[in-house]
């Protein structure tokens, strides 16, 4: 099997300092990627930066015989995502792969969420995606190449409680990795969703007891393979927990069509409606938004010819 390397290959990694992003930069880094790490050193609820958290991933990183650089910049306003992004492009003159993982976290029902604290986490995670992707995209698009890998989560996804902050920018991030995919098509530039999760310190105060090996290290792989210039898909996500690597995916059943519609009418058919037989997987890349409209509208005409014959 070949050994699949990053020589020559720059990558900007967000949230680099600790758990996942730090097992990222490390292996991506011991591959040959002369990488950023960037960490503002925040607690999990976005305060009180500690710049030396970059510093001693770049220690190891330089430790080890890899090439390295820390940058303290935060992901949350668009300066600062600039200069995250001119981090890379100052020291080695390009960016080939960009890894947003930075996250926060502040803990709360919707009936005690504050406004503040709703802000403070999207600001991190979806705008914080926004902040570095806005920057690095037009570079990559120049050069004919990117890699972009974006984190959501189950939470995300599945939705959990307590934290309406944060999963709304995971699954905001999905939609952004989606645009990215199509247009970075036509560039060489592709954008996949990762969805892990591993035992950091967001764990803390969880009886984990009777879980399985989940360290941060297991995810790594996945990401590494979506930021490499072999990663064969775009506009996807792929999740990664205690050792499993799995596709995840939006799907529509093909429903039922009529030609007009009583509230009662989806009530009597709502096991029909839900039925998920032969359900539609459109592709983002390279046109799920148009096939979405087109098998619609050709399901419509179809059930109109029959309705009229």
């Amino acid at each position: 099997m070949t050994d699949l390397r990053f020589d020559d290959r720059v990558a900007v990694i967000t949230g680099a300092g600790r758990g996942l992003g730090r097992a990222y930069a490390l292996l991506l880094a011991a591959k040959g990627a002369k990488v950023i790490v960037n960490d503002t050193g925040s607690a999990i609820s976005g305060t009180d930066g500690d710049i030396d958290v970059a510093d001693s991933v770049v220690a190891e990183i330089r430790a080890a015989g890899g090439d390295a650089i820390a940058c303290s910049e935060s992901v949350a306003t668009a300066d600062g995502g600039q200069a995250i992004v001119n981090a890379a492009l100052d020291s080695y003159g390009r960016i080939d792969i960009l890894i947003h993982n930075a996250g926060n976290n502040r803990y709360a029902s919707l009936t005690e969420m504050t406004y503040e604290d709703f802000d403070a986490v999207l600001d991190v995670h979806l705008r914080g995606a926004f902040n570095v992707v806005r920057q690095a995209f037009p570079h990559m698009c120049d050069a004919g190449y990117g890699r972009v890998v974006l984190t959501s989560s189950i939470g995300g996804i599945y939705g959990n409680k307590r934290v309406a902050n944060y999963a709304v920018s995971k699954a905001g991030m999905i939609g952004l990795s989606n645009v990215v995919a199509l247009e970075g098509a036509e560039h060489g530039v592709k954008s996949n969703v990762i969805v892990p999760a591993a035992l950091t310190r967001l764990a803390e105060g969880l009886d984990t007891s009777a879980y399985p090996p989940m360290e941060p290290e297991l995810t790594a792989p996945a990401v590494g393979w979506l930021a490499h210039e072999n990663c064969s898909i775009t506009g996807e996500m792929l999740v990664a927990i205690a050792g499993r690597v799995a596709r995840a995916y939006i799907a529509e059943t093909p429903g039922v069509y009529q030609p007009a519609w009583t509230i009662e009418d989806v009530g009597e058919r709502i096991d029909a409606i839900r039925d998920t037989g032969d359900s539609w997987i459109l592709p983002v890349v390279p046109s799920a938004h148009v096939d979405h409209i087109t098998k619609s509208f050709a399901m419509a005409m179809e059930g109109k010819k029959q309705h009229v014959g």
